[in-house]
């Protein structure tokens, strides 16, 4: 069945990038709503905006959607895989600013609050989008692929020069709360250099050691180091749910990332929907649903970092 949350649940913070500080409530939404985001913030004019892949319009550091109108929301990975590693397909959310707001950086205080409200189911069968043929896209290097599989896996490798990041690969099932338990507390990372070319360009302003993991070298400056020795790939297959659950619908198949990020996930999404016989959409069976994320998942799943 369908589900949405049972309660509004509230979030407070400032934008990564903006340094603003901004509020996000997540409303429950009727059966066939899907997820869209509401600027509480703009007066006049169309203040919806779709949660979903033809309406993000940048993906340089993060992705961000806009409507016909032009209004924007940015950064919205994060919410959208904790949403989407929750189970939850449909949602509005109200947003008095432009990005939503970095918290510590990873999912998992709205991962913890969507649980701490719960999950109600709705009268409504889940529907499916079932990857039927292999579709990859490139750029130079980087790799993003979805192909056939039973449920939904991701399979992400990341290579950096920093040795404090270096050569990470991680392969999870999503089924069984595999994103609550292992990959919402991921923070995302950057290196040392990058802080300062990205405040020169007036990025970043809301960066800070409390929302990210920096690293210099061999070193991570961001004090108590890692919750995880493999986090930066964690987190990227965190932004990945993220920027998927833009589909519109659940996937079924099998994602796999080499150096890919926000950009050639998007883009392969495009390409997924430019060749119709590539997937189709399908109700979503008692043993399909099982094998999606979020189900069976509690908030004593999430890691005590929440």
């Amino acid at each position: 069945m369908q589900t949405t949350i049972k309660s509004s649940v509230a979030f407070s913070g400032v934008g990564l990038h903006t340094g603003a500080r901004v509020s996000v409530v997540i409303h429950p939404a009727s059966a066939e709503y899907g997820i869209w985001f509401r600027r509480t913030d703009v007066a006049l004019g169309d203040n919806l905006v779709p949660a979903r892949w033809d309406a993000v319009s940048n993906t340089r550091l993060c992705t961000v959607l806009s409507n016909a109108s032009g209004v924007e929301v940015s950064t919205v990975e994060h919410l959208m895989a904790a949403l989407a590693g929750c189970g939850i397909h449909n949602a509005l959310i109200d947003i008095d600013g432009p990005e939503v707001p970095i918290l510590d950086g990873s999912a998992a205080r709205f991962v913890d609050g969507i649980l701490a409200r719960g999950v109600r189911r709705l009268d409504a069968p889940v529907r499916v989008i079932e990857i039927l043929e292999q579709v990859e896209v490139r750029r130079g290097e980087a790799v993003a692929r979805l192909a056939p599989g039973p449920g939904f896996e991701i399979d992400f490798r990341i290579e950096f020069d920093e040795q404090a990041i270096g050569t990470q690969a991680k392969r999870l099932d999503m089924a069984n709360g595999a994103f609550v338990q292992q990959l919402c507390d991921s923070r995302t990372f950057c290196r040392r250099s990058d802080v300062a070319a990205m405040q020169a360009e007036g990025l970043a302003r809301g960066g800070s050691f409390d929302n990210a993991i920096v690293v210099d070298g061999d070193r991570v400056l961001t004090p108590g180091g890692l919750r995880h020795p493999d986090e930066a790939v964690r987190h990227k297959m965190l932004d990945a749910l993220g920027d998927l659950a833009l589909a519109g619908a659940p996937l079924v198949g099998r994602y796999q990332g080499l150096r890919a990020g926000h950009a050639l996930t998007n883009a392969l999404l495009r390409a997924l929907f430019s060749r119709p016989g590539a997937w189709r959409m399908r109700l979503c069976d008692e043993e399909m649903a099982r094998r999606l994320p979020g189900v069976g998942v509690c908030r004593a799943d999430v890691p005590a970092v929440a």
